[in-house]
C-alpha cells in the first residue's frame, strides 16, 4: 500500500500555510514531505518531527536553537531553511526543496566516480561546509545520504545542526551516542564531541567512497566499525583500486587521521587541498582509470545508522586507541604511550574521575556562597538583564545573537550558564540577545500602487515602512520604483520597508535647444511633444523659447510636452528671412516701397510694415543700419509682397 495514502498528515495545512502534499523519505528523527507555501505559492520541503520526539521538550528546544543557526547560514550549495514552528503538536521545518537524488541514489547506480569525478564534486560539498564552518555551525552528519544532486547537477548539502540537536537531545536523556557509524570520527565515538576537524574526517570517508564504492570499513555489528574507527588508520583508496593517483591518497590519508590535530583545521582548508589535487590531474584521469580499473565497487556491507550505548561515564571502555602506525605514503605516527591504556587501566581511571565528579556536584550543591541566575533575565532588554546580573555581583559577556519568533530583537534569548544555575560573585554570564523573527525576501512590488505594494508586503509577513518619491525613466508617476531593502533582500518582519515612489520622468531643461533635439529627447523618454511656434527677433530662429511643464516637474510616458519654439529663418533667393514664405500677392493692389535706406533696420522695419510690406534681412556686416532695399525704393509692388533689406 502507497505509504503517502494512509499518511495522515497527507492533505493537512500547517500554521494555514504549509499544505502537505506527498511524503518523500522517513528517517529516525523526522519524516519529510514535499508541501506547498500558499502564502508565497511555491513548492517546499516539509521535515515534521516524530510525535514521540515532539513531546520531549528539551529536545525541541534543542532542534529549534539548532534549526535557527541553520537558517542563518546562506550559501549556494546549502539548503536553505525557510520557517520553523509547531502546529498541532507537530515540530516542522520548511525548506527549500530540491528536486533530485541523493548521492547515494547516484553511487547505487554507478557503483563508483572516477578521481576527477570525485574531487569536482567534492568541492560544493566542502565549499558548503567551509560556510558552517565559518559560521560556528558543525554539520556532524556528512554522508551521501545528506548530499542532494539536483536535477541540473547543482550540488546541495541537507540537514545542517540537526544531526547535533538530536545527537545533544539523546545524550542528555539516555546517554546514547547518535550517527551513521561509517562516517564517525574517533573522538565522535570516544566523547560525542564534534568540531569541524569532524566534519572533514567524514568527508575523507565519503571521499574514499567515491572513488572505490565502498566504505573503508565493515563488520558484522556497526559496534564493529566504530572500533575499527578508534583503532585502525583508513586504508589507502589505491589499497582497492590500484592506479589511483598518489594525491588522492594523501587527501584521504589527511582528512581521516586518528588525532583531530593531523586533520586540516575546518573544510576551507581541505576544500583548498582537494581544488589543487583536482587542478593538477590530468584532464582525462576518469578516462584512464575506466579503462584499467574493473567495473563496480569492491564488495563490503555498508554499515548504518546506529545507536550506540556508552558507558557510565560516557566513554568507550574497550574502544582505548592503539596508537596509529606509520605508513610511509600516509601519516607519521602518534605517541605511543596509548597503546599503555589498556581497558583496565582506563576503567580504573575513568572511576577515580567519576567518584572526583560526584564529590565537586555534592559540594557545589551545598556550599552557601552560591546563588541562582534568575529566570526573569530571559526576555529583558540586553541593557537591563546586564545591569541586573551585574549588580549580583557577576562579569557579564554578550555573546553570539540568534534570530526567534517569540523574544524581541535585542533582548535576552539564553543565558549560559542556564537560569537556576548556582554561581558565586565574580563568575562569568554570556548572554545571548534575540535578533528578532527569522528574515523574510522582501517581494518585487516594482510598477505597483501604493496600496498594493503595502498589501503584498503584509502579506509576505514585513512591515510596509516610510514613504519615498524619486524620478525614474522607466515607471509611472505615483507607482513603486523599488524598497529599501531592495526586492529578494532579506528583511526582519519588525523593521520597516520603505517604499520608493516614483515622480514620473524629470523634464531637463529644454529653453535654448533647437527644436529637432528637444523633440528627439521627448520622443526618446515615452513623452509627446507639441510644438507651438513664436516670433520672437530677440531669440535664435528654431530654438525652444518655453516649455510646459517646466523644467524639473516629473512626468509620465505618454504625456504631451508643449514647447513654445521661435520660427526658423526662411531662403528667398540667397536672402534669409524671418517667417515662413510670402503669402499669395493680388497684383493689382501695387504700391510704391518706400525709401528706407541708410535707416536702422528696425525703424526700416517697422517703415515698411506700415506700408503693408513683409520684411526679409540679409545679414551681411554686424551693423545695423540698411545698406540696401530691394525692391527699390519708389517701385511699386505688391501689397503684401516681400521687401528685402541689405545690411
Amino acid at each position: 500500500m502507497d505509504a503517502t495514502a494512509v499518511d495522515p498528515l497527507v492533505g493537512q495545512v500547517l500554521d494555514r500555510r504549509y499544505r502537505i502534499d506527498s511524503r518523500i523519505a522517513r528517517g529516525g528523527m523526522a519524516t519529510v514531505y514535499v508541501g506547498h507555501d500558499l502564502k508565497l505559492d511555491r513548492a517546499v520541503a516539509l521535515k515534521v518531527m516524530h510525535p514521540n520526539l515532539a513531546q520531549d521538550e528539551d529536545f525541541v528546544r534543542r532542534f529549534i536553537h539548532e534549526a535557527k543557526s541553520a537558517a542563518g547560514l546562506s550559501h549556494p550549495n546549502i539548503v536553505s531553511v525557510f520557517d520553523q514552528g509547531t502546529d498541532r503538536g507537530s515540530v516542522y521545518l520548511a525548506m527549500e526543496y530540491v528536486p533530485g537524488r541523493t548521492l547515494r541514489d547516484v553511487l547505487a547506480q554507478r557503483g563508483r566516480l572516477g578521481p576527477g569525478e570525485a574531487l569536482e564534486l567534492m568541492q560544493p560539498v566542502l565549499a558548503a561546509l567551509a560556510a558552517a564552518h565559518r559560521a560556528g555551525l558543525v554539520h556532524r552528519d556528512v554522508k551521501p545520504e545528506n548530499v542532494l544532486v539536483r536535477d541540473d547537477g547543482r550540488i546541495k548539502v541537507a540537514d545542517f545542526g540537526l544531526a547535533r540537536a538530536e545527537s545533544a537531545s539523546k545524550q542528555t536523556k539516555t546517554g546514547v551516542l547518535l550517527g551513521t557509524v561509517g562516517y564517525l570520527a574517533p573522538e565522535q565515538v570516544l566523547s560525542g564531541s564534534a568540531d569541524a576537524r569532524a566534519d572533514v574526517y567524514a568527508a575523507g570517508i565519503m571521499l574514499f567512497e567515491l572513488v572505490t564504492g565502498r566504505q573503508p570499513y565493515d563488520g558484522d555489528t556497526p559496534l564493529a566499525v566504530a572500533y575499527k574507527h578508534v583503532n585502525e588508520v583508513v586504508p589507502l583508496p589505491s589499497a582497492l583500486l590500484p592506479g589511483l593517483p598518489p594525491q588522492l591518497d594523501a587527501l584521504v590519508a589527511t582528512a581521516t587521521s586518528r588525532e583531530p590535530a593531523r586533520r586540516p583545521p575546518d573544510a576551507a582548508h581541505f576544500l583548498a587541498a582537494v581544488g589543487e589535487v583536482h587542478r593538477v590531474l590530468p584532464p582525462d584521469i576518469d578516462q584512464i582509470m575506466a579503462r584499467s580499473a574493473p567495473p563496480g565497487p569492491a564488495p563490503a556491507p555498508r554499515a548504518g545508522t546506529v545507536m550506540i550505548q556508552r558507558t557510565e561515564h560516557h566513554e568507550f571502555a574497550d574502544f582505548a586507541a592503539a596508537p596509529e602506525p606509520t605508513m610511509a605514503a600516509r601519516q607519521p605516527a602518534v605517541d605511543r604511550m596509548g597503546a599503555l591504556f589498556t581497558s583496565r587501566y582506563l576503567l580504573v581511571l575513568l572511576g577515580v574521575i567519576a567518584i572526583g565528579i560526584i564529590g565537586w556536584a555534592v559540594w557545589y550543591q551545598t556550599s552557601g556562597q552560591y546563588d541562582t541566575i534568575p529566570k526573569t533575565v530571559i526576555g529583558m532588554s540586553m541593557t537591563d538583564a546586564k545591569a541586573k546580573l551585574e549588580a549580583a555581583g557577576l562579569t557579564v559577556k554578550a555573546g553570539k545573537g540568534s534570530y526567534d519568533a517569540k523574544i524581541a530583537k535585542d533582548h535576552v534569548l539564553r543565558v549560559s550558564p542556564e537560569p537556576g544555575s548556582r554561581y558565586k560573585a565574580g563568575d562569568v554570564v554570556t548572554l545571548y540577545p534575540s535578533k528578532g523573527r527569522f528574515p523574510i525576501e522582501v517581494p518585487d512590488v516594482t510598477g505597483k500602487s501604493l496600496a498594493d505594494a503595502r498589501a503584498e508586503l503584509q502579506a509576505s509577513g514585513l512591515t510596509p515602512g516610510a514613504v519615498e518619491r524619486d524620478f525614474s525613466d522607466t515607471v509611472a508617476n505615483d507607482k513603486v520604483v523599488r524598497t529599501d531593502p531592495p526586492a529578494h533582500d532579506k528583511q526582519q518582519p519588525e523593521e520597516p520597508v520603505t517604499i520608493v515612489l516614483s515622480n514620473g520622468i524629470k523634464l531637463v531643461d529644454l529653453v535654448g535647444w533647437k527644436r529637432e533635439d528637444a523633440e528627439n529627447w521627448l520622443r526618446q523618454h515615452g513623452l509627446n511633444p507639441q510644438v507651438q511656434e513664436q516670433d520672437d527677433r530677440s531669440k535664435k530662429p528654431n530654438t525652444v523659447l518655453s516649455m510646459s511643464p517646466a523644467a524639473g516637474s516629473g512626468v509620465s510616458q505618454g504625456d504631451t510636452i508643449t514647447l513654445q519654439v521661435n520660427k526658423k529663418d526662411c531662403v528667398i533667393f540667397g536672402f534669409f528671412c524671418d517667417n515662413g514664405g510670402d503669402p499669395p500677392v493680388n497684383p493689382q493692389d501695387l504700391v510704391p516701397v518706400p525709401n528706407v535706406t541708410g535707416q536702422p533696420v528696425h525703424d526700416a522695419a517697422q517703415a515698411l510694415q506700415g506700408a503693408g510690406f513683409l520684411v526679409a534681412v540679409q545679414r551681411r556686416t554686424p551693423g545695423d543700419q540698411v545698406l540696401a532695399q530691394s525692391p527699390a525704393a519708389g517701385q511699386p509692388a505688391p501689397r503684401g509682397s516681400r521687401v528685402i533689406l541689405v545690411r
